[in-house]
């Protein structure tokens, strides 16, 4: 019998924009195959155990949340964070999840704020919010045959992608990381980091399942596949608002 245990990382703080339902995507997706699965909520004070976990997820919060984190975030959990990480621990990541794993991030008073730096990429805040829909392309997104997944982005931070991180995704439609280079997310290992709420993983049930899949083959050597579910309904929803969105854009063009 499989087993994954997932660490949900301040959920008290981090949890803006319905960012829960990527839990709750999981946890269906896994019970659904017959696959036992464990939550372990794991906030300030509380210890970070790197072997313990198979997925760790990291929601959105607005400034003031990820302030009263800070501290506890750089002395407490930094070093057995970065270590899941090169271990290949399989990591989602979300808005503000996503600049804190990365060097720094910029405020728009200019004052800079020491992150995790788990991985190469930095933010710079901006006076102006980066809002709406997005459409977003994964090469090689195995379990989603398009590779096209949808989200929604809130976001003033702009970010920017060091050596040796490569982009989620190329943005078919929004703006992505800054509204510049046409790129959405970062991804280093088995970390997965993007600007799309919504939430993300109801939305794209393909991406849920490449999360558990890798976390799968990780643990277990003998795994091969996940079994089918039938998820006609999730995929009209995320087909009819691409097209939707597509269109739209076409309008803007002509």
């Amino acid at each position: 019998m499989y087993e994954i245990s997932i660490c949900h990382l301040y959920p008290d703080l981090l949890n803006l924009y319905g960012d829960y339902g990527n839990i709750q995507a999981l946890v269906r997706r896994l019970e659904w195959r017959g696959i036992n699965v464990q939550v372990q909520p794991v906030s300030i004070g509380d210890p970070f155990l790197p072997d313990q976990y198979d997925i760790v997820f990291i929601g959105g919060g607005q400034d003031f949340e990820q302030d009263i984190l800070h501290r506890d975030l750089l002395e407490q959990k930094k070093k057995p964070l970065i270590e899941a990480v090169e271990s290949g621990t399989v990591f989602l990541c979300i808005c503000g999840g996503y600049q804190l794993m990365g060097l720094y991030y910029k405020q728009s008073n200019g004052t800079e704020i020491e992150c995790l730096g788990a991985m190469n990429h930095w933010t710079i805040g901006d006076e102006k919010r980066l809002i709406g829909n997005i459409v977003f392309r994964i090469d090689g997104l195995k379990q989603q045959p398009d590779s096209l997944v949808v989200g929604f982005e809130n976001h003033s931070g702009k970010t920017y992608l060091g050596d040796g991180v490569s982009p989620l995704g190329k943005v078919i439609y929004g703006h992505g990381n800054n509204g510049e280079d046409g790129f959405e997310g970062a991804r280093y290992k088995n970390v997965f980091c993007s600007y799309s709420h919504g939430s993300l993983l109801p939305k794209n049930p393909g991406l849920t399942d490449e999360l558990i899949t890798i976390a799968l083959k990780r643990k277990y050597p003998d795994f091969v596949s996940l079994q089918p579910l039938n998820d006609r309904i999730e995929t009209l929803a995320r087909e009819s608002m691409i097209r939707k969105l597509i269109k739209k854009q076409v309008k803007r063009s002509c």
